[in-house]
């Protein structure tokens, strides 16, 4: 049987390469099609066989097992005068007889079957869509070599198969009431009985020494083919009235290219006689969910539905697999995908199943680049990618797969077998189209793939130090554009802005402020805010435990020294002179509370600390009247609330009354003074000491009319408060300090709409580096807080773009539910490349989009896909329905799409 079996393997179809798929059809719509190539001489010929009941336990309780057990099971007899039958035309007739058939071979049948019919009609070339092409599905066989009767047994269970496909099977392969026969066109079998098991295809499974899983495609054996055989004019009239768009396709199958044209989706309705299937055209097929995978099946989908790669991976790719690429993954990633690409675009409505794919995946857990820097912190290194994998699926990071995915396909398919070692040379100040050239020549040196044709651009990296202003330039390929949302590069900060002239009250002030900026950012934003007027200047200070701690009097220092939990204020003061001064009032108050049952008093700070400016000559009365002027916002009217400055109303008391209330203790020799030279009486009046920046010490007491002697650049005073003097004022005003950022300060509004030009242009704007990114500076030879600047120098003929929907802290991670306007036809960034000489197109038009849906620890994804003219279809998982294009645009749009549009 051996060598029969290796005579007649010439005399076979042999699949052509290790991809091919085997369909499983009807003999006498395979044999109309053989019999007109018959004519041109290209007859195939094929192997015939007899199926026979079979089961899968012959033991002594044979008849009760079968009668219990669920599986469906044959044996297929090799005929060897199979060549005689096919002459005679003596099989075939009966209607139980079927092919099986390598997938170019089906699809050349498939095309014939078209064109004949369409030249019936109309004259309408080969449409892969019509009529016939809803009826593929998948259907698991077991086999194995039974040697001993020269025959393949066959099983078909419900495990390996779903419901619907199990049934269908049983009626199929029903060989209890009449014969079967099956013709093998593919070579399969031969292979098998030849036990030749490395030339299999990748679609045989081996699952033991003596069983191997071939998965079969089933093509027009389900009600809907047969209900269309048999009213063909009914479904055309329903065909017609179906919103249809027409869609060109290429469709490279094996070396042969079919054009194909999408006219209609297949639905559920009994137009289509009962048929299950969910999409009925090219390209229209879901991913089943195999467990939270709808992040990869979105992002599988968008690149499934990539012009150039869909027609590099029908076509003969294998030729570029590079197999020595230590870098890639020995080929399996680019064959995994490419395999699934092929089932994603074979004719069908079965929703595939991408297990291979996963699988495949989950074999390179070493090969990860940045493996440490994820979600694989404390994962063993060896076969830790299945606990990664984990991970992963549980965050469904999209972005991390999607750019894992890119990066192995590129090493995979790099044509580049040896690269050569190019050391980067610097500019040395030629111009920037040299360098750009010569950078990108040497990275096409090294890496050259079709994901490097068709996905990867280039883009001009600025550093400067703010030191010693050393500019380094560089240019750098890019796979994808990660852009943030305006409110991942800003940062909304809360300060109090207290006048030095007593003519306003303090009031908080919000602002917003690059993340990553610097303090000048900070005081060019207050002044906006609070209308600093030209002769004005702002000093912001940190206050903790009613004093000042810190000035942040530096334009470079960096934003993030300032913590949400800080408290500062803004100081509206006069632009400084020579000759001025600066005077800090700390204000303390009597504390009464009891200690062990007795009754005692101490000093407690409380309040704002107020800051104005004085001349380098001033005496006792000059800083008593500049302080009342201070806290003159923070007087009580009549009418209960505190002085405003413009109002015509009188306080409690007028300003001879408060002076005469207010006077500052002038005399250190008067009576019941503390031992810290301190009178408690409250009916004295305010008290001056001078005092460290701390507020820690009490020198000498202010006299009224002694002029102040060496006076510092900074004049600190203790200011003694009495509680007759405290109930005229709202000292309220004095505490409360709103702190930088607190969730629930300001009111949560939805957020406003922003456009997808606005997150380029925060893409592109210059920004200082942040504290844990320093660039090391050959001029200083230390690190600095560089400022960067990216610019886009050569852009991709497919234009990838990440929305940075997802912010991460130290304490918080959170979603942004930012709505992006994105352009869908149109998105012109002529105005945003810096190489004005590059002659393509700078334009692009959207043909994907992956969405996500929920909050930061949960959701889903989706993908929005273009599937030519105006239809847009909404792939969720399996299921897959058309969707307005007005429909497409939602604030859940994580992952765009573009393609170039050539200028005419």
């Amino acid at each position: 049987m051996d060598g029969a079996a290796s005579e007649d393997l010439s005399d076979s179809a042999q699949p052509q390469n290790d991809d091919i798929r085997v369909y499983f059809v009807p003999y006498r719509w395979w044999k109309e099609a053989q019999d007109s190539n018959s004519a041109e001489g290209n007859a195939t010929r094929g192997v015939l066989y007899s199926a026979m009941p079979g089961s899968a336990y012959n033991g002594p309780m044979k008849i009760i097992n079968n009668i219990f057990n669920s599986d469906l099971v044959f044996n297929l007899r090799r005929e060897e005068d199979s060549g005689q039958i096919n002459e005679n035309g003596e099989v075939g007739v009966s209607g139980r007889d079927y092919a099986l058939v390598p997938g170019d071979l089906w699809l050349k049948a498939l095309k014939w079957h078209t064109d004949s019919r369409a030249a019936m009609k109309d004259g309408r070339t080969f449409s892969a869509v019509e009529d016939d092409m809803a009826d593929v599905y998948p259907l698991l066989l077991r086999l194995s070599v039974l040697r001993e009767t020269n025959s393949l047994g066959v099983k078909v269970t419900k495990k390996d198969n779903a419901v619907e496909f199990f049934r269908r099977a049983c009626k199929i392969f029903s060989v209890d009431s009449e014969l079967l026969h099956i013709w093998d066109f593919s070579g399969q079998t031969t292979l098998l009985l030849s036990n030749d098991r490395n030339k299999l295809p990748k679609d045989c499974q081996r699952q033991s020494d003596q069983e191997i899983l071939l998965e079969l495609q089933v093509y027009g054996l389900s009600d809907s083919f047969r209900c269309r055989e048999g009213k063909k004019d009914e479904m055309a009239a329903q065909q017609s009235n179906m919103a249809s768009s027409s869609c060109g396709a290429s469709l490279t199958m094996n070396g042969s290219l079919g054009c194909m044209n999408s006219n209609f989706v297949q639905t559920n309705s009994p137009a289509f006689c009962g048929s299950s299937g969910e999409a009925g055209t090219l390209g229209l097929t879901g991913l089943q969910n195999l467990g939270n995978t709808c992040f990869m099946n979105s992002s599988l989908q968008c690149l499934a539905h990539t012009p150039k790669l869909v027609d590099y991976f029908l076509g003969d790719y294998s030729r570029e697999i590079n197999h020595e690429n230590a870098l890639g993954m020995g080929g399996e990633i680019a064959l995994a995908f490419g395999d699934l690409i092929r089932k994603l675009w074979a004719p069908g409505a079965t929703p595939v199943a991408p297990r291979m794919f996963k699988s495949r995946l989950a074999r390179f857990a070493p090969q990860f680049s940045g493996f440490n820097q994820h979600d694989s912190q404390g994962l063993s290194k060896n076969g830790g990618w299945d606990q990664y994998l984990e991970v992963w699926i549980l965050k469904r990071s999209l972005k991390e797969l999607l750019a894992f995915l890119l990066d192995g396909l590129h090493e995979d398919l790099n044509r580049v077998k040896c690269k050569p070692y190019i050391e980067a040379k610097d500019g040395e100040s030629r111009p920037d189209e040299e360098v750009a050239d010569e950078y990108w020549r040497n990275h096409l040196a090294r890496n050259d793939s079709i994901i490097v044709d068709v996905c990867q651009g280039q883009y001009r990296s600025t550093l400067v130090c703010p030191v010693c202003k050393k500019v380094s330039i560089m240019f750098d390929p890019f796979m994808y554009l990660s852009l943030p949302l305006p409110s991942t590069t800003m940062r909304t900060m809360t300060l109090t802005v207290v006048s030095a002239d007593g003519s306003t009250p303090s009031s908080p002030c919000t602002i917003n402020v690059p993340k990553n900026g610097k303090c000048e950012d900070l005081i060019q934003a207050l002044s906006s805010s609070c209308c600093l007027k030209d002769d004005e200047t702002l000093l912001v200070a940190e206050i903790y435990n009613n004093r000042i701690i810190r000035y942040l009097e530096d334009p470079t220092d960096s934003l993030s020294l300032i913590r949400d939990g800080d408290r500062l204020v803004a100081y509206r003061l006069p632009k400084v002179t020579d000759e001025d001064r600066l005077v800090v009032f700390m204000h303390q108050r009597i504390d009464e509370q009891y200690i062990h049952g007795k009754l005692s008093s101490s000093w407690k700070a409380f309040g704002i600390p107020l800051v104005a400016r004085i001349c380098n000559s001033v005496n006792g009365s000059d800083i008593y009247n500049l302080f009342l002027k201070l806290i003159n916002p923070f007087l009580i009217t009549t009418e209960g609330i505190t002085n405003n400055p413009d109002s015509s109303n009188k306080t409690v008391i007028d300003e001879v009354e408060m002076k005469d209330a207010m006077s500052p203790v002038l005399s250190e020799g008067a009576n019941d003074i503390d031992e810290k030279g301190v009178n408690p009486d409250s009916d004295a009046g305010l008290q001056f000491f001078l005092t460290d920046d701390k507020g820690s010490t009490r020198d000498s007491k202010l006299v009224m009319d002694e002029p102040v002697t060496r006076l510092p650049k900074r004049l600190n005073l203790l200011v003694f408060w009495p509680e007759k003097k405290i109930e005229q004022c709202d000292i309220r005003l004095f505490g409360s300090l709103p702190e930088i950022f607190k969730s629930g300060f300001i009111a949560r509004r939805p957020q406003e709409s922003v456009s997808l030009y606005r997150c380029l242009e925060a893409f592109l704007k210059e920004e200082p580096l942040g504290p844990d990114d320093m660039w090391y500076c050959p001029g200083c030879k230390t690190h600095r807080q560089a400022s960067k600047k990216l610019d886009l120098w050569r852009l991709p003929e497919i234009l990838v773009i990440h929305l940075k929907r997802f912010s991460y802290s130290r304490f918080m991670k959170n979603k942004l539910e930012t709505y992006v306007d994105f352009p869908v036809d149109n998105l012109d960034l002529s105005t945003y490349i810096t190489h004005k000489k590059c002659m393509a197109s700078n334009r692009y038009m959207l043909y994907a989009v992956s969405n996500h849906y929920g909050s930061m620890g949960g959701g889903h994804y989706t993908a929005f896909v273009h599937h030519g003219g105006d239809q847009w279809y909404d792939f969720d998982d399996s299921h897959v329905s058309p969707i307005p294009e007005d429909k497409i645009k939602t604030s859940a749009a994580y992952v765009l799409f573009y393609r170039r549009v050539v200028d005419v």
